[in-house]
């Protein structure tokens, strides 16, 4: 990263913990900077996590140590904008050094109004998220803010505590898309709800379709008369039970027509036909889960990045659990096998990587009746 002026920073959390750092990224407007604080233990990708719109009302936080080193390409980005509240990081990297590159991360993050702060101990970070779980938190520059405010430990504990968190706040409302768009010209027709959707998401699915994306709100029989040859329920951010809207418009679609959810598409399909959800200690983020398909014994290792997930013992007679996560037995797919459906908590897109579970699409494709 560029080296601006440092300015003095910390990070607070609502527990009371602090951490020593220095300012980077867009400075936040009111100086202090909110979210949920969670991490991420991808080695690279991290300007796809980053632009991930999943992380709507989080801070993420990087356990690799140094981030940035080859710099940031708008070719990477999984949005238009980023959706996370801020940034944490170990060590900054002073310089970028890849050809696709065109500006460095920091550049990167100001462009994009996401504030940042570096130095902070991640590996202290990461141990107490692991033990006490995800947990608000606040950071800022030391001093005085935008907008005459003072920024300082006092200020940052109280805004930690003022902090909600993700549970029972509709994030997919801020992530979602405004008005209808299409994109792709495979040869099925997929309509894919675009509850925080992620660009490497419809590359995949444009391979096979033409995608008419549709806003979080549309009603099923909206869907419907698009005649589509399937429906896609995309990744997004938060709790699935704040999205009351979208489980009734996928309880109406199952049967229907062929439905294949990710991540947040999962976990409302699995609440639209009545199984119950779960918010996980401090959630799954990263790129090396191994996740077993129970019905064939592959594993495959997988890009997560989710804090609520379907609970498998409450999933209802017709629906098959298909995938468990190795490290903890969490639920990571079912099937509904009588109504062409099925979803999977891991991103078998993987931007970033691995690639392993993306003959998942195939699969979506041979439903809908490809070869």
């Amino acid at each position: 990263m560029s080296r601006r002026d440092v300015r003095p920073a910390l990070l607070v959390l609502a527990d009371g913990e602090v951490f020593e750092g220095e300012a980077l990224g867009a400075p936040p407007p009111t100086g202090i900077a909110t979210g949920e604080v969670v991490f991420n233990t991808v080695l690279s990708g991290y300007q796809e996590v980053i632009s991930d719109p999943s992380y709507a009302g989080q801070v993420v936080t990087f356990t690799y140590p140094h981030i940035g080193n080859y710099g940031a390409t708008g070719a990477d980005d999984e949005s238009p904008r980023p959706a996370c509240r801020g940034v944490i990081v170990r060590e900054p990297a002073r310089r970028r050094s890849s050809w696709r590159s065109d500006q460095d991360l920091d550049a990167w993050l100001a462009g994009h109004d996401v504030p940042a702060i570096g130095g902070i101990d991640t590996r202290r970070l990461t141990r107490h998220i692991r033990d006490r779980g995800a947990v608000p938190g606040a950071f800022g520059p030391l001093g005085e803010a935008p907008d005459g405010s003072i920024v300082d430990k006092t200020a940052l504990r109280a805004a930690a505590a003022a902090e909600p968190g993700t549970e029972g706040v509709d994030l997919v409302a801020q992530v979602t898309t405004a008005e209808p768009y299409t994109v792709g010209d495979g040869p099925h027709r997929v309509v894919a709800y675009d509850f925080g959707i992620k660009t490497t998401i419809l590359r995949h699915l444009s391979g096979i379709a033409t995608v008419e994306v549709v806003p979080a709100s549309t009603p099923a029989e909206e869907v419907l008369a698009r005649r589509p040859d399937g429906v896609f329920l995309s990744n997004g951010p938060g709790d699935p039970a704040t999205v009351p809207y979208a489980v009734e418009a996928v309880g109406a679609l199952v049967g229907e027509v062929p439905v294949f959810g990710i991540c947040l598409g999962n976990q409302l399909l699995g609440r639209a036909i009545g199984a119950e959800t779960v918010k996980l200690p401090f959630g799954h983020h990263g790129g090396n889960h191994p996740v077993r398909d129970v019905r064939t014994g592959r594993i495959d290792i997988t890009s997560q990045n989710h804090s609520f997930a379907v609970a498998a013992d409450s999933l209802p007679a017709g629906a098959a659990l298909t995938h468990v996560n190795l490290n903890d037995g969490v639920c990571e797919g079912f099937a509904l096998p009588a109504e062409r459906a099925f979803a999977v908590q891991h991103h078998p897109e993987a931007g970033p990587g691995p690639h392993d579970a993306a003959h998942l699409f195939a699969a979506f494709d041979e439903m809908m009746g490809g070869a």
